[in-house]
């Protein structure tokens, strides 16, 4: 009565399918975008960026810095301009200086000489016609009298312009003081500014070496690239995919800001006197740089 049947059991695939006008098209398109691929791949827009290029853009930049021929080696290191300016700098001496050439200046030597040749003045013209008559008057003009007053007059003259000098010098040390501290800020400003060109050399030496190495890996990753768009193709039915090659790189727009404000601010630092002029100049050049 009981008895058993045996069988076997296959696996069976499963396949999706698209209405075959969407299938038709799909194939179409992908025999389009392999005859694409076939011919871009070997046109690789970055394959300027060789060994040569980057070379020639590392002596554009090194130019456009210092000057045709110079590197940033061709000048003093931050801490020779420091030990220059700063560190063996004998503020007593530079004070000593500052007064010597404030003071006792060629300028005030002039102006006490101009006061003296007044007072010769006045005196030949007012004050020795007045005595000499006024002692013929008393028939003195033969007596020590006449001697002592003439000795008198003439005292009083170098009496007045040694006054005359010292007061003028008097008002200078003021100026010489402030002098001293301007010139001793001037020292510290050069030191900082060196700095800063430094730092900024640097940062735009690193953005310009990093963009075209950038490049240049994105050459020898080129075929990647185009066959990444092959597979988002091969892939277009299921949905829309989002390719991972980014072949205009970073946002050249956002570099371009950042690059600008950075430029600015270094501007504006460098030119204390006249931020807005610094900060202008400065934002031009950072923006510039951030497209190399």
């Amino acid at each position: 009565m009981g008895s058993t049947s045996g069988g076997s059991s296959s696996k069976s695939k499963t396949y999706i399918r698209y209405a075959g006008y969407v299938e038709e098209n799909h194939e179409e398109f992908l025999n389009a975008v392999a005859a694409f691929r076939v011919g871009a791949t070997g046109r690789s827009p970055f394959a300027d960026y060789n060994s040569d290029f980057l070379e020639s853009q590392n002596t554009l930049f090194e130019s456009a810095f210092f000057g045709a021929g110079y590197y940033i080696s061709s000048f003093p290191s931050l801490y020779d301009m420091y030990g220059k300016f700063m560190a063996g700098l004998d503020i007593d001496s530079l004070y000593d200086q500052m007064f010597e050439d404030t003071v006792n200046a060629p300028e005030v030597s002039n102006l006490v000489s101009a006061e003296a040749a007044l007072y010769d003045d006045d005196i030949n013209t007012n004050v020795l016609p007045r005595f000499l008559a006024g002692m013929r008057d008393i028939n003195a003009v033969q007596s020590s009298s006449f001697v002592i007053g003439r000795s008198i007059i003439e005292d009083s003259r170098v009496k007045a312009v040694s006054k005359f000098s010292a007061e003028l010098k008097y008002k200078l040390i003021p100026v010489a003081t402030e002098r001293w501290k301007a010139h001793l800020e001037w020292n510290k400003g050069v030191v900082l500014t060196y700095a800063e060109l430094t730092k900024l050399y640097f940062a735009a030496k690193m953005d310009v070496v990093g963009f075209n190495y950038e490049m240049a890996v994105k050459d020898i990753l080129w075929p990647f690239t185009v066959l990444d768009y092959e597979r988002a193709a091969l892939g277009a039915l299921q949905g829309a995919a989002k390719t991972t090659s980014d072949v205009a790189g970073s946002s050249t727009a956002g570099k371009a800001i950042g690059g600008a404000l950075g430029g600015a601010a270094a501007g504006a630092m460098m030119t204390p006197g006249a931020p807005l002029v610094g900060g202008a100049i400065g934002g031009v050049l950072g923006l510039a740089s951030s497209f190399f």
